[in-house]
């Protein structure tokens, strides 16, 4: 396990929120922040700290990208025509580990980054193992014939913690699924408040 997975209850934690809307989040139990200085009264944030906060909740709520990849993502978005935020959700939406979140063949980003790396996905047919490969509208995500049975993906599949969104269509029978276009962010179903134009502000100071 990775340490970026082994430490994603701490993000909860320390951004304050649930940032996955799951029930076993330790923010329901401590909704102060990890370590001994945890429960020190928060100051009010300034500005560049509310830009920061929306920022790692969003790199965070994607399997904690790292910064130099994340900074990518923002550089894309404003090369590309169009509102730079809703680009921004476009592109982290069209990630592979996400559409494969999406689908529910996976409980967490974490595990469904895992479960590309470890070879149970294709893409129209072909394997991938890469978990920031981006999606194109149409394209056909299936899990391996050898792979369907497994329990961590029945019970994903089966969990009615969250519901799989419009933009993306889902067999849960075949274990496979399309992509059906780019969401805008009033389509993605965040458990908490996301806010690309603070991300937008934080790199463009």
């Amino acid at each position: 396990m990775t340490k970026r997975a082994e430490s994603k209850y701490k993000i909860n934690r320390r951004l304050g929120v649930n940032l996955w809307g799951r029930a076993k989040s330790p923010v329901a139990k401590r909704e102060y922040g990890p370590g001994q200085h945890g429960q020190r009264r928060k100051q009010k944030p300034t500005d560049f700290g509310v830009q920061l906060m929306a920022k790692q909740k969003l790199k965070g709520y994607y399997g904690n990208i790292g910064e130099k990849q994340f900074r990518k993502y923002y550089e894309e978005a404003v090369r590309r025509k169009g509102d730079t935020s809703e680009n921004l959700i476009e592109l982290l939406e069209r990630r592979l580990d996400a559409v494969v979140y999406r689908m529910k063949f996976a409980m967490t980003p974490f595990g469904a980054r895992q479960f590309i790396n470890h070879g149970h996905v294709t893409v129209n047919g072909k394997r991938v193992n890469i978990p920031s490969y981006l999606v194109r509208d149409e394209d056909v995500i299936e899990v391996k014939e050898k792979s369907k049975q497994l329990v961590v993906v029945l019970d994903a599949a089966q969990s009615g913690e969250r519901d799989v969104p419009e933009y993306i269509e889902v067999d849960h029978r075949q274990m496979k699924g399309r992509f059906l276009r780019a969401p805008k962010l009033s389509d993605v179903p965040y458990p908490v408040q996301m806010e690309p134009n603070l991300v937008v502000e934080f790199y463009s100071r």
